[in-house]
This record gives structure tokens, sequence and C-alpha cells, in this order.
């Protein structure tokens, strides 16, 4: 059946202007790293996709190497975007990511100019685009020059393939100095892509203030710290659970007696463990968007509906950060 988007679809959830930029992102992205590759059923992937976009998320983030194999993720979005959400092209924010191996060789990962802009044109292939909206430096290289890996992102920008460029896990003082080389060059850096959750708060130490200053946005991935904050470990760690067989997750990072005391603190107020952690990132002003996965169609649906919960009482941050303390002091 042919798709026809939601004619609602807008006020489902609210849009955050991307720092100082002209560019609003939904406050729920949807990131395509685990569910989309050629190991997972392409209509489950294409129903997540279909919601999704009916739910107001209209940014789709992708990296060169997400699925399984490497490269795969992308293909999947570039068919159903071709078969379902071609019309809908001006209406979405589509992100890639290059700097993680993704082919052999020495030219095949980190930073260099060869790397990044070849990487570019295999990814607008595989979704076949033209462009991408955002394209990210995924990682900084520590031997490449940064006035080249920033170099590489502007050529990306003026050369039409991209319309914006970001960073994704530099730190403050790494975000700094790249937006001061892009600010040089004439290409802004639009946006930068950290980790951030509520026992993973590394950005609250200077980059959000390095973003902030820089009038860059902030859009936060590992929210749910790869499932720990959701209900799946209340009661330990399934046999079936990305702790028990992904390499992503090693079941010494999950605590669940962290994860019930924190359900605790959601279901007052009236929230999922995981709409509650998401909410949480939400919170600070500075974090534009939040990128979830999803397995299923319920998953996003559950996970999107963070939107609609409550602001967060002082004494309810302030219960929030009493139960993850032990967890950053390495108290398990």
């Amino acid at each position: 059946m042919t798709y026809q988007a939601d004619e609602a679809r807008y006020e489902r959830q609210p849009y955050n202007r991307s720092g100082r930029s002209g560019l609003k992102l939904p406050a729920v992205s949807l990131g395509l790293w685990h569910n989309f590759g050629d190991n997972r059923p392409i209509e489950n992937s294409r129903a997540i996709l279909r919601r999704a976009f009916d739910l107001g998320v209209t940014h789709f983030d992708l990296a060169n190497n997400y699925g399984v194999p490497y490269g795969s993720a992308e293909k999947t979005f570039g068919r159903i975007m071709h078969e379902d959400f071609r019309k809908y092209r001006d209406e979405l924010v589509i992100s890639t990511k290059a700097g993680y191996d993704m082919w052999p060789g020495p030219y095949g990962e980190w930073g260099s100019r060869k790397y990044l802009l070849a990487s570019l044109d295999q990814s607008l292939q595989r979704m076949g685009l033209d462009y991408v909206d955002i394209f990210y430096s995924h990682r900084p290289d520590p031997e490449t020059p940064l006035e080249e890996t920033m170099g590489a992102l502007d050529r990306a920008v003026r050369s039409g393939k991209a319309l914006y460029a970001g960073v994704s896990n530099y730190s403050a003082e790494q975000t700094t100095q790249a937006a001061r080389i892009m600010l040089e060059l004439g290409t802004p850096l639009l946006i930068h892509q950290p980790s951030y959750s509520m026992i993973n708060r590394w950005i609250e130490d200077g980059l959000l203030d390095a973003v902030e200053e820089e009038g860059m946005g902030c859009i936060v991935f590992s929210p749910l710290a790869q499932g720990v904050l959701t209900d799946r470990y209340l009661d330990g760690v399934p046999t079936d659970s990305r702790a028990a067989t992904s390499r992503f997750l090693s079941p010494d990072r999950v605590d669940a007696e962290l994860a019930r005391d924190l359900n605790e603190v959601a279901r007052g107020r009236g929230q999922t463990l995981a709409q509650m952690a998401l909410s949480w990132t939400l919170r600070d002003p500075r974090v534009t968007s939040v990128l979830i996965g999803a397995s299923s169609v319920k998953q996003l649906e559950d996970n999107v509906a963070c939107v609609d919960g409550p602001d967060f009482t002082e004494d309810e941050l302030e219960a929030i950060d009493k139960i993850t303390e032990r967890c950053a002091a390495g108290g398990r």
C-alpha cells in the first residue's frame, strides 16, 4: 500500500532550534544503528520509519558503518526512502557520519580528507540521495590535523553534498577548536553528537558550555545507556538481552538495583523508566534533540511519548542525582 503520512504529524512533538542556526530538529530523533541492517526484516524497518514520521520524527540519523554488515542500514534506509518518503524529502533531516572503520587499509577510517569525502560519496550512493542534511566527523583523529578534518567537512558542504556539518565524540576543547576553524572557513559547525544519560554525564563537565558558547546544537545518543535505563533489567540480565548477547553492552554495566530505584521515581511521574530517562536528557535547553533506537513500533511509540511527560520538580531531580551518584562513583 502506498504510504501517506499522517496529516497531524507536526502536532505530536516540539521542534527545537539547533544552536544559533536556522535549523530546527524534533525533540526526539530516530537513530538507525542497531535495527536496520540486512539482519533485520525490511518490513519491520519500514513500519518503524513510517510510524516515526507520523509521530513527527523528521530526523533520521545514520553512519557509514551502521547495520550488519557495514553500510546495510544506509542501503535499507535508501530503499525505504525511495519507495515511501521520496515526496517528503524536503520535510526530512537525514544525517550520516564517517570516522570509524569502514573498509580495509589506511584510508578506511579516522579523519583524513580522503576517507571522509570518499565515505560521504559512498553513503550518498547507498541511500540514493543527492545530499545529506548533516555530515559528521564521527570521532576526532589523534594523528590527522584538525584543520584537515574540518576542511573536509567544509568541502562537503561547499560541494552541495551536505547542508550542514557536525562533530561527534569530540571533547570540549576539541569542539571549541573545531568550531573556530570552521568559522574561519565560513561553514559554522551546526551540531555536536555526544553520548549522554543519567548515568553518563561527561558532557556536563565543559562540553555543554562549549557547545552553547560556539552557538552549536547538541543531539545526544545512548540516552538509555544501551537499554540499562529501561525496565529490561529491573530483575537482572535476561539471557536474550543486549547485555547478554551484544559486544556493545556487558553484564557488568547493568545495575538492577539502580534501575529499580530510578523506576520508582519514574512511576511517581506517571512515566516508564525509559520515558523518564529521555525526558531527563531533554531537561537542559542546550540539548536540542535526543536520539532513540527502536526495534519495534511499540517501542518507538513508548519512547516518543516522553515528550508528554511533566516537567521535573527539584525533589525529583535531587532524587535522581542521589540514586545515580553511586554509579558515577563506581559503586554497583
